[in-house]
């Protein structure tokens, strides 16, 4: 295991400020927002235009979330890495710490995988399933990368299909929000933009 993902996992004091809250901050894309427990990250919610959609919707993910006027300093180092990756910078985001003890196991080794896809790269859902031992559970991890709590941070718009193909992309805008991302990162998988124009 990295040193970087060894640090994303410890446990800090930071996250003790409240049991669960939330927090909405800007980026170039627009509003986009955290949820965190005692430890870690619970939630990430993609960049939306307006903030009171970003709001509402962590509220209906996250019944009785307190909104957080300021992040913790942990909190507010994800947030300031995610404004970075959406500039066209290229943070990891290993530092980044997910509390997985809400997601089943196997979706758990499924983001470990796909945590480890640096920014402008790409891994297919088949590739992650051989690293898992069995290339035909390549649905299931579909289904996984469906379900991710932590879109960016747990990089799912980075896990494509077969054949060069881009594969689904269950957040809001689907796959024009998976290509723009892409696009951002300067990989290559973003060149399929035209099929969309």
């Amino acid at each position: 295991m990295s040193e970087n993902r060894q640090r994303g996992r410890r446990r800090g004091p930071m996250f003790q400020a409240m049991t669960q809250a939330f927090h909405i901050f800007e980026t170039v894309l627009g509003w986009a927002g955290f949820a965190w427990g005692d430890q870690g990250l619970i939630g990430a919610h993609l960049p939306e235009r307006d903030a009171e959609a970003v709001r509402k919707r962590m509220h209906q993910r996250f019944p009785g979330v307190v909104e957080a006027d300021a992040a913790p300093p942990r909190v507010a180092a994800a947030e300031a890495d995610i404004r970075r990756l959406l500039e066209g910078e290229k943070p990891d985001l290993l530092d980044v710490q997910i509390d997985e003890s809400r997601v089943p196991e196997f979706n758990r080794r499924v983001y470990e995988i796909a945590r480890a896809v640096p920014p402008g790269e790409t891994i297919t859902y088949g590739e992650i399933a051989t690293r898992l031992g069995d290339r035909l559970l390549a649905r299931d991890v579909g289904a996984a990368m469906g379900a991710n709590p932590w879109p960016i941070v747990v990089p799912c718009h980075r896990v494509t299909a077969a054949g060069g193909k881009l594969g689904g992309f269950s957040a809001r805008g689907g796959q024009r929000t998976k290509l723009k991302l892409l696009a951002i990162e300067g990989a290559a998988a973003a060149a399929q933009g035209d099929l969309f124009g």
